[in-house]
């Protein structure tokens, strides 16, 4: 099996990627990086916020294409789709002043340059929204069976055709909600007048999950990817518990936005995001086929 390297989410940070590349000895090979005996896997997020967008899809793009590393579509690049495809009552993903400042700093990074966010949109619509084989999965939010096994059904390999892409118009459709949940996670609402402000200060009223805990075992508190947030500890979901099972293969994602030092969550379970560019950290983790995860394979920049 080919050694594997798992890369959090960059979010325009190039000159940190670049950094942990080097320091999991990768060399400069063309636009992109190359190791002698191992691949990058990318879970995503690879645009906003960070200072180098176009570095980062170059970069990213070349190694893919290379063939040494594969990605997945996160959910900053699915919306960036949605914000260039145009279905009949406007855009997929609506010109608000919200969703301009998200992609606000891509937008001005590719300023004169076109045709390279043309190319850079052409790219993200190539990505699959999942990666499994069989010593591990990949997705960029949430690994849910009932969803992947739609996506499997409506795509074959995770990759949403250009009229699939219109198709998302219908928030009701299955495509929709399997979409939904791979790339952004998933999400309950709050008790009644609760809420809370987000990273970037927008009022939200759901709250997500940690999707590989069990439901029934676990209070809403403790559910939540927030840990500081403020819900009374005896309230739980009255739901059937799908979750992530302990037994199952090893699966990485990205996301979550997630504080401190890199740890994992569990020993089949490895979250990546650990906020680069929120003063975090850009992180990988080095896979070499085996079913318990360990801390020691973790690398941070």
């Amino acid at each position: 099996m080919t050694q594997l390297d798992f890369i959090g989410d960059i979010h325009g940070y190039a000159d940190k990627l670049r950094q942990l590349l080097l320091k999991m000895e990768y060399g400069v090979k063309g636009k992109g990086y190359r190791h002698s005996s191992r691949k990058v896997v990318f879970v995503g997020d690879f645009i906003d916020r960070g200072p180098h967008n176009p570095a980062v899809v170059e970069i990213a793009r070349a190694m893919v294409e290379a063939g040494d590393a594969f990605a997945v579509c996160g959910n900053h690049e699915h919306n960036a789709i949605g914000f260039n495809t145009l279905v009949k009552n406007g855009y997929l993903r609506p010109h608000t002043v919200k969703n301009f400042k998200q992609h606000s700093t891509t937008l001005l990074q590719y300023h004169g340059n076109q045709k390279g966010y043309d190319d850079a949109i052409a790219w993200f619509k190539t990505l699959p929204l999942f990666i499994e084989q069989e010593s591990f999965r990949a997705v960029h939010a949430t690994y849910d069976d009932r969803s992947i096994k739609t996506l499997k059904r409506l795509t074959g390999n995770g990759v949403l055709s250009d009229d699939q892409y219109l198709e998302l118009v219908n928030k009701d459709s299955e495509l929709y909600k399997a979409v939904e949940i791979t790339c952004k996670g998933k999400e309950i609402a709050l008790p009644e007048g609760q809420s809370f402000l987000d990273k970037d200060g927008t009022e939200r009223f759901d709250i997500r999950l940690k999707w590989w805990l069990d439901t029934q075992k676990t209070s809403i508190k403790n559910l939540s990817i927030i840990e500081d947030i403020e819900i009374d500890e005896n309230k739980f979901l009255q739901t059937e518990s799908d979750y992530y099972k302990e037994e199952e293969k090893p699966i990485f994602f990205g996301h979550y936005w997630l504080k401190g030092e890199p740890n994992l969550y569990r020993n089949n379970v490895c979250c990546l995001d650990y906020s680069v560019a929120k003063d975090g950290y850009l992180c990988a983790y080095r896979f070499n086929g085996e079913e318990e995860l360990s801390n020691d394979n973790l690398v941070f920049i």
